[in-house]
């Protein structure tokens, strides 16, 4: 069974309507292991009526996890507001959660969506990229056993930052950017991490000097592409976000 012909149930669960789910995760970038959870994100429409009543919207973030075919499921949707709000606010999460090829479940609006989202895009995703690459990076360092998911996870996020400054272009899977980059260990790793499970420690192919050198290598490689950039520094669609916006709000009333 793929991932996109399993059952899901957890979608059925949720207390407002789906604008549209996708998957994330390492089966998004491209490495998941036997036992990888499948990590679902998307976006809620909360009715009109909750969020103009005197109480008001309780939550615009909701989790939930489901143990589905074997397999634990992670579901985070935002309010459309939180959502589309942080588009424009240059966070890449969003952006490789709308132009993820996984897509779970569309109401319809996801293509209209995905132009707009394009609008979106800056150079100032860098920031995010490289933000999210040192925080990665730093939880590999600090970590006694260098597991193989980690270093992944740091070499995934500086890749498709530069990628995206250099075409803009969204991808998240580490196979496809690797046909860019022609990294000879990233495809060593990812196998490693394929054959493996979560927790698998890295190979003794190279040692921390090694990593820390290639990791140093792609956060300038970023810094380049963004100052080379010819993206836009602001994000364009407001306006066409918040007729969407509206759209919604009346149609899920």
């Amino acid at each position: 069974m793929s991932m996109l012909d399993r059952s899901y149930s957890i979608l059925s669960q949720q207390p407002y309507p789906l604008l549209f789910v996708t998957l994330s995760g390492s089966h998004l970038y491209g490495f998941p292991s036997p036992d990888s959870d499948f990590d679902l994100r998307g976006v809620h429409v909360a009715p009109a009526r909750e969020i103009l009543s005197l109480r008001g919207l309780k939550r615009d973030t909701i989790e939930a996890k489901s143990l589905d075919d074997g397999f634990e499921d992670e579901l985070v949707t935002h309010d459309a507001r939180k959502y589309f709000t942080l588009l424009l606010r240059n966070n890449g999460y969003v952006l490789e959660q709308i132009f993820s090829p996984l897509v779970i479940h569309d109401s319809g609006y996801l293509d209209q969506l995905r132009d707009i989202a394009k609008r979106c895009i800056t150079s100032n995703h860098s920031l995010h990229y490289k933000g999210f690459g040192y925080k990665e990076w730093t939880r590999f360092v600090l970590k006694p056993t260098k597991h193989v998911k980690r270093i992944l996870y740091v070499f995934r996020v500086f890749m498709t930052g530069i990628y995206l400054m250099r075409t803009g272009e969204v991808e998240a899977n580490i196979l496809r950017l690797n046909e860019f980059f022609r990294l000879p260990y990233i495809n060593t790793l990812v196998r490693q991490k394929l054959d493996g499970y979560e927790k698998d420690e890295l190979a003794a192919d190279h040692g921390l000097d090694f990593y820390t050198a290639e990791y140093l290598k792609l956060e300038d490689m970023l810094q380049d592409a963004a100052d080379h950039s010819d993206l836009p520094k602001r994000p364009g669609g407001e306006a066409e976000l918040s007729d969407l916006l509206l759209q919604l709000r009346e149609m899920w009333a």
